[in-house]
């Protein structure tokens, strides 16, 4: 589903106490794409830069194969873009958002484990 999640809110009737349904199962959609501990190291991958289906595999230490069918999820759902140079494909992060989320899903574990790390001294 390549619609983004502004059009959805705005194309669907908005609740009286948020989001409307069919934009609050587009947001789990995103959260369940994002489930995936093998397209979050696709992305982590992808926020070093731009990067080959090839050299993606090598440093996620998947399968050319697997790589390609979860870039091609997230690529149906706009989260990343690719280029062709040649018979290689190219892949980028297209929603920085994700970028964000993710940092600040990080600094929140990070800082969690910390305070628990402190509270076992």
């Amino acid at each position: 589903m390549k619609t983004s999640m502004k059009t959805s809110m705005k194309t669907s009737s908005k609740s009286k106490d948020g989001l409307s349904p069919r934009a609050l199962a587009r947001v789990a959609q995103r959260f369940a794409l994002l489930s995936d501990p093998s397209r979050l190291a696709i992305l982590q991958a992808l926020m070093e830069g731009e990067c080959a289906v090839g050299e993606l595999a090598a440093k996620v230490g998947q399968s050319q194969a697997n790589v390609s069918r979860h870039l091609g999820l997230l690529s149906d759902d706009g989260l990343v873009s690719r280029r062709k140079e040649g018979v290689r494909c190219h892949y980028r992060i297209a929603d920085r958002s994700v970028e964000r989320m993710c940092t600040l899903v990080c600094e929140s574990l990070a800082r969690q484990l910390e305070s628990e790390r402190g509270e076992f001294s």
